[in-house]
């Protein structure tokens, strides 16, 4: 009889000790969980297994966590997307017309939440198997791309007026080929008085079934911009740049009737502020008439990143301060573009997604932004990137929430990057191609 009793009692012990073992690798207590695709907005912990989003609710125990970090009083979002980026130099060391050097994404986009840049036509055909190499494949943030229509990217001005060298049918092909990076086609910086760039540029996407992203930096009589958004371009094709100056938004301060037609037909507008291309005298006043933008980009390159733009957490900053509602401001920075680039495994943080997160404070004071033209508007609020997550890993912790109290670490061993490594999430973004 004491034999049975006694391995009853092993047994319940063992039984109780796997149960007390933790089942997730990192847990996020009290935060402000902003997650717009299942319409979240309210404080919930979140929990990463293997890489994933294992939980989300409004207690997770402690226990059950080999990591728990605290971020009470602080916003949890998806991981952030910046929809238009420049992150591949290409083969002349130079990515765009005006000469402006591409920036290594590790370098800038972690450390604001940023878990995936969209490259906005750095490379074409001939050069995109190089880009892939060196920058695509080596980088921790996961990088997507625009493939630009002409075959050379944005190496310089006279290769990007060269219609002969933008083949719709082999960008297509290309595209095809990498669905799991490319997820769309940009059409930039032409100057000239024919469609032709846009059409091929259409016919690629329209071949591929990806979306387009027009990108020019002025309009003439015989291509307007208004022909542009409402008669070439397709429901879910992009225009970016869309507060900069020369596009006609605004007649004696009122938003134009014909933008929310081109709207109303799936025509979708992308801010990418860059260097030159986002002035608050468009902005301001079509966000306060009922025109945001679809989604939040940087442009970021060398140039922009010194100037009035700085980066992806400053531009949704701007908006902040001209009215928009921190949800909404999110929105547009998480899952809304990853649904304008058919990405709807990123974007948001439900049970099963990668585990991108975004970790961010907002701070009040007296704060001053500016625009392309060097313009200033004043604010009082400004977001803060705090922690980041890029597929279960912590990659960026400002604070370092992750790390123990040096007084009481005890014996020091060397601990290299990341901060904390999920160990079962991998250390690479997880590849998230269609099928």
């Amino acid at each position: 009889m004491m034999l049975i009793d006694m391995r009853y009692i092993i047994l319940v012990f063992c039984a109780s000790t796997l149960w007390a073992q933790p089942i997730y690798d990192l847990l996020l207590q009290g935060g402000h969980l902003i997650d717009p695709k299942n319409k979240i907005s309210g404080v919930r912990d979140v929990a990463i297994r293997d890489g994933l989003i294992a939980a989300v609710a409004p207690a997770i125990p402690a226990a059950q966590a080999r990591k728990v970090v605290q971020v009470g009083g602080l916003y949890v979002t998806p991981g952030l997307i910046d929809l238009h980026a420049h992150v591949f130099a290409g083969t002349e060391g130079k990515s765009l017309a005006g000469g402006d050097a591409s920036i290594f994404p590790d370098a800038f986009a972690l450390r604001l939440g940023v878990t995936t840049v969209v490259d906005a036509g750095s490379s074409g055909r001939h050069n995109f198997a190089q880009f892939k190499k060196t920058v695509i494949d080596r980088a921790r943030t996961r990088v997507l791309v625009f493939l630009n229509i002409g075959g050379s990217g944005m190496p310089g001005d006279a290769h990007e007026q060269d219609v002969s060298d933008m083949d719709a049918k082999a960008a297509a092909e290309l595209a095809r080929a990498n669905r799991d990076t490319i997820v769309g086609i940009k059409v930039a910086h032409y100057r000239g008085p024919d469609w032709t760039p846009v059409e091929r540029g259409v016919e690629a996407g329209t071949l591929a079934g990806i979306p387009v992203m027009i990108d020019f930096g002025e309009f003439r009589p015989e291509r307007p911009f208004q022909e542009l958004v409402l008669k070439k371009l397709r429901p879910g094709d992009i225009y970016t740049h869309a507060f900069y100056v020369p596009v006609p938004m605004l007649e004696k301060g009122r938003l134009l009737p014909y933008l929310l037609e081109a709207r109303k037909r799936g025509v979708l507008f992308d801010v990418g502020h860059g260097g030159a291309a986002f002035e608050f005298r468009q902005a301001v006043p079509a966000v306060k008439q009922g025109f945001p933008p679809d989604s939040i980009s940087t442009d970021v390159h060398s140039g922009s990143i010194n100037a009035g733009m700085k980066d992806q957490l400053n531009v949704m900053s701007k908006f902040l301060n001209m009215g928009m509602g921190l949800d909404e401001v999110i929105y547009r920075s998480t899952w809304n573009p990853a649904r304008m680039i058919h990405r709807e495994q990123i974007g948001h943080l439900s049970v099963g997604a990668i585990a991108d997160i975004a970790v961010m404070g907002v701070q009040k004071g007296q704060f001053g932004f500016v625009d392309s033209y060097g313009a200033r508007m004043d604010g009082t609020e400004r977001l803060v990137g705090e922690l980041t997550v890029a597929s279960g890993r912590v990659v960026f912790d400002l604070n370092g929430r992750t790390r123990e109290r040096w007084d009481r670490l005890g014996e020091y061993k060397p601990q290299g990057e990341p901060y904390w490594d999920g160990s079962r999430g991998g250390g690479r973004p997880r590849p998230i191609g269609v099928q």
